[in-house]
């Protein structure tokens, strides 16, 4: 594989690269370099993180080396978000969740290795170089870099503040010369290219995927469940789910519906060179066939492909996607009950 396919690859279906050149030379120069992502266990895991993690296929078919950071100490130090005694067994979800996806976007998890916040980040180097960071670099600069990730409040903790700094030290601790992340990332990875040099690393490459749409309209919302498909849905539920988007005839703003196909089931149908088939009696003129996202989206727009077939299609290809993901969280309920005991721990002791 030349430097222009491993471009394509580690590149399609990013919102941003920062910067191509600077990843073109490095696939030019070095045969595995080191990618990495990393998540704080907070929330259950959803569709929009799928998205996000199917990118690392392509990262492995390029040749990278990809580490999966389970940032279980960043998840306590924003607002707490992770109580800090049920940080293990968040760790754990996450661990697993991912370990699905990267399998049901047809790569092997075996190939990624994963790796724990705990693991190095209170190591004594990691901890003196935080402390000089922490030294140099003001809160309004923090603030600034982590205000997308991190939750703001009119009196903000100190968790806030290191979350930034510790992510940066990441980089350099895991060897990383790829960032990777949402696009909300992108304010705490430029930080790290301007203050890394001067702690003793070099600047990452950043690439960032696009934040999907909710379902219900604009941002996608982790409390909200309607705005998102979660990934132990069932049929029934992501069908229905589907059938209440906002999907507006021919509009492609917020369209959360358009967004998933766009961005996680076509790319998957891609790797098995298969179709999108929407299905509708011949009296409405028999089905449709896309090859592609561009001809869905043109037949879309021109009001060719009516809002409730696109809706009822999409649920049946999303459910079928997450299937391999469901099966695994059913199979091991007990994941999800020590992982969230608020939710689904009376669930688990009652079977």
């Amino acid at each position: 594989m030349n430097v222009d396919e491993r471009l394509e690859l580690t590149t399609r279906h990013t919102q941003e690269v920062v910067t191509e050149e600077e990843l073109r030379t490095l696939l030019d120069e070095r045969d595995e370099p080191r990618a990495y992502i990393g998540y704080a266990p907070t929330g259950e895991m959803h569709i929009g993180h799928f998205t996000t993690m199917r990118k690392l296929a392509d990262f492995l078919d390029a040749g990278l080396d990809v580490t999966v950071l389970i940032a279980d100490l960043h998840a306590h130090l924003d607002d707490e978000k992770s109580p800090f005694d049920l940080l293990d067994a968040r760790a754990a979800y996450y661990e697993e969740t991912i370990r699905a996806m990267i399998d049901a976007a047809g790569a092997d998890p075996e190939g990624v290795a994963f790796v724990r916040g705990r693991d190095f980040e209170l190591d004594e180097e990691y901890s003196l170089e935080l402390l000089r960071m922490a030294a140099e670099t003001t809160i309004s600069r923090a603030q600034r870099a982590a205000s997308e990730v991190v939750r703001e409040s009119d009196s903000p903790k100190l968790g806030g503040l290191l979350y930034p700094l510790m992510q940066t030290l990441d980089v350099d601790a895991l060897d990383a010369d790829i960032a990777y992340g949402g696009v909300d990332q992108r304010g705490i990875y430029m930080l790290s290219r301007e203050i890394l040099p001067d702690h003793g690393g070099d600047a990452p490459i950043c690439l960032f995927a696009p934040l999907l749409s909710g379902l219900s309209g604009g941002k996608m919302s982790a409390s909200e469940e309607s705005s998102k498909v979660n990934l132990n849905d069932s049929p029934d539920v992501v069908a229905e789910k589907l059938n209440d988007a906002y999907c507006p005839m021919g509009e492609r703003e917020d369209n959360g519906v358009l967004e998933y196909v766009q961005h996680l089931v076509f790319p998957i149908l891609d790797e098995h060179d298969e179709s999108f088939v929407v299905e509708r009696p011949e009296k409405y003129g028999g089905d449709l066939v896309y090859d592609s996202y561009e001809q869905l989206e043109t037949d879309f727009l021109e009001e060719e492909l009516h809002p409730q077939d696109l809706k009822n299609a999409a649920g049946e290809y999303i459910s079928d996607v997450i299937d391999p993901i469901r099966t695994r969280l059913n199979d091991d309920p007990q994941l999800l009950a020590d992982a969230y005991p608020e939710k689904y721990g009376d669930e688990t002791s009652a079977q």
